[in-house]
């Protein structure tokens, strides 16, 4: 009665250890949930710049709009990655989407035909394996190396390529790990994609939030021979999440653009048009720069502040590792389970949750083969954030052999 095709899809941000934390709140108990980047939960506003448009605007966004997104909106975002160096992007090469998840399912099934290969990174965000899936298709995983601060294998990539391999994906900056890739890593993998005529699908919603003096390379500014697909949004940058708001650029040699094109129209008349109301909002938002900055600025910033807590207080407890993060609100820490007799990262999340109410997600839950890790956020206030991480040193303490 069930298609086959969800027998592998999962989402353990959302899985059997969330239902089990909502289980324990339910009962009264107070759960400190560091599993989902989620700013608005720990108090994050919501930006007055985009306040004043909506109070304004609201009765415009009554009807359908244009399947692709307002006009006012798809024009900002095509000046903004314009301003970042992508060549040849205009409003009709965007398409703006109910989150980077919608964008994810338009552009998979815009290109996978049944058995088609997609080389994607491990860690990754579930999503895009989900909708690999889902769609037909294999999520074949290449690796990225820890020692190098997460950064792609560029000889893992090479050789996964088959002649079934249709796209690249390429999380810069990377969800689970919070890594940005320096601009040869990137370049590489984009040369990488053309001697081998395949899509690069870039997911890049973290751009923005760059810490320590990262600097960011969009896959699209490394040419025009490639077809990209870039993906952004406000949930992140602009601490937006509920309201669903993110796009999908189309850039690269003309004959590929019509072909994409023709088959994201299609996918996108289908569902008439996304949230209108969240599309008011995206001029404003990208305009508004300083709200992100203020976030991520140095030694001030929330995010600058809490993920350098998150690090610091990590590297203290033995038997964790941690690579510190350059981006966004992850961190990726490495535990040794022997060390305490946990079976796997799993078993180390549930018996976490159960002991002290912290919600992690286990590092497996990102695809990472070794399932020796878990992902937090380092979203709660630095104090919070701090209370939290000892407790974890403390329940680790307990549980050392």
């Amino acid at each position: 009665m069930i298609s086959n095709r969800l027998a592998d899809v999962f989402s353990d941000i959302r899985g059997e250890l969330y239902y089990r934390a909502l289980e324990k709140e339910a009962e009264g108990q107070k759960i400190l949930k560091l599993n989902t980047g989620n700013p608005a939960t720990f108090g994050f506003p919501m930006p007055t710049s985009i306040k004043e448009v909506l109070t304004s605007s609201l009765d415009k966004a009554l009807g359908y709009c244009d399947l692709r997104g307002m006009a006012a909106a798809r024009e900002a975002i095509a000046a903004y990655h314009t301003s970042l160096g992508v060549r040849g992007v205009t409003p009709n090469d965007v398409y703006v989407t109910n989150g980077v998840s919608e964008a994810s399912y338009l552009s998979v099934t815009a290109l996978c035909s049944e058995g088609d290969e997609f080389l994607v990174p491990t860690p990754c965000y579930s999503l895009w394996v989900n909708m690999i899936r889902l769609a037909g298709g294999k999520a074949v995983f290449y690796d990225c190396d820890e020692a190098s601060g997460w950064q792609p294998d560029l000889a893992s990539v090479r050789e996964k390529i088959t002649p079934k391999t249709k796209a690249l994906l390429i999380i810069n900056p990377n969800n689970p790990t919070g890594a940005v890739y320096d601009r040869h890593t990137v370049e590489e993998m984009y040369k990488i994609a053309c001697e081998n005529d395949l899509v690069i699908l870039s997911d890049e919603i973290y751009d923005r939030l760059l810490l320590d003096g990262a600097c960011h390379t969009p896959t699209a500014t490394l040419g025009e021979e490639a077809l990209v697909l870039s993906f952004n949004g406000l949930s992140k940058s602009h601490c937006l999440c509920g309201f669903r708001c993110g796009w999908l650029t189309v850039s690269g040699p003309a004959d590929k653009k019509k072909k994409i094109h023709a088959a994201l129209t299609t996918l996108s008349s289908i569902r008439l048009c996304s949230n209108a109301m969240m599309q008011l909002v995206i001029p404003a938002a990208l305009a508004d720069t300083e709200y992100t900055k203020e976030m991520v600025r140095s030694g001030e910033g929330r995010v600058a502040v809490q993920s350098k807590v998150a690090y610091e207080e990590l590297n203290k407890i033995d038997g964790i590792e941690v690579v510190k993060n350059t981006a966004a609100f992850y961190l990726f820490p490495k535990i040794e389970l022997e060390k305490f007799g946990f079976a796997s990262d799993k078993d180390f999340a549930m018996q976490l949750l159960e002991a002290k109410n912290i919600l992690v997600v286990a590092g497996s839950g990102f695809y990472c083969k070794d399932n020796r890790h878990f992902r937090i956020v380092a979203l709660p206030r630095a104090e919070e954030l701090k209370t939290a991480i000892e407790k974890i040193g403390e329940f680790l303490d307990e549980k050392r052999r």
